[in-house]
């Protein structure tokens, strides 16, 4: 009788005990996913961009503060944010694209015929930068500071809104130097 309570008692128990944590991260908003790259410098690599094949570093991300969005031809969300990105580009706010695990061509072609709202973009054919970066997936968009530590990560899809509420106080504040209380993280 015993070995029957317990084959049905262990079952349930981790029934019980997933279902608890999945309800309990429903709640949760998913643009705030933690990245263990908050606070440290952007990973150092050798990609090539994309817009014309020259050899870009880390030290292409440092210098002064930078949007760095993560995005990728096949992905539907990313074509969603892009007349965003075209905005900031419009308005003098640098951004660097990472283009991640995208075939060169498609993603030319995909900068061709909507825009470039790049000031360069990283090459990330095999997804090396992005699986050292903490990249969830596409799209995400990444604030650095001047000395090119990664100071808020945005995951989902950028908007005007989302600039407004919730980047561009962080990325103000970078600008100018300081510690960037706006930065939640």
């Amino acid at each position: 009788m015993k070995s029957r309570a317990l084959l049905w008692g262990i079952p349930l128990l981790i029934f019980v005990g997933f279902s608890v944590l999945l309800f309990s991260r429903l709640g949760k908003d998913s643009t705030e996913l933690p990245s263990a790259r908050l606070g440290k410098p952007f990973p150092e690599f050798r990609l090539p961009s994309l817009l014309d094949g020259h050899e870009l570093t880390a030290a292409d991300v440092r210098g002064k503060a930078i949007v760095v969005n993560v995005w990728a031809s096949w992905c539907p969300s990313c074509r969603q944010e892009h007349p965003s990105l075209m905005k900031l580009a419009a308005a003098g706010v640098p951004v660097i694209g990472l283009n991640y695990k995208d075939a060169q061509a498609d993603a030319q072609g995909y900068l061709s015929s909507l825009g470039n709202p790049f000031v360069d973009v990283i090459s990330d054919t095999d997804g090396s930068l992005g699986l050292d970066l903490g990249v969830y997936g596409a799209p995400e968009t990444y604030l650095l500071d001047a000395n090119g530590h990664v100071r808020y990560r945005f995951v989902g899809v950028f908007d005007d809104n989302v600039w407004k509420t919730t980047l561009q106080p962080c990325f103000d504040q970078l600008q100018k130097g300081g510690e960037a209380p706006a930065c939640q993280f």
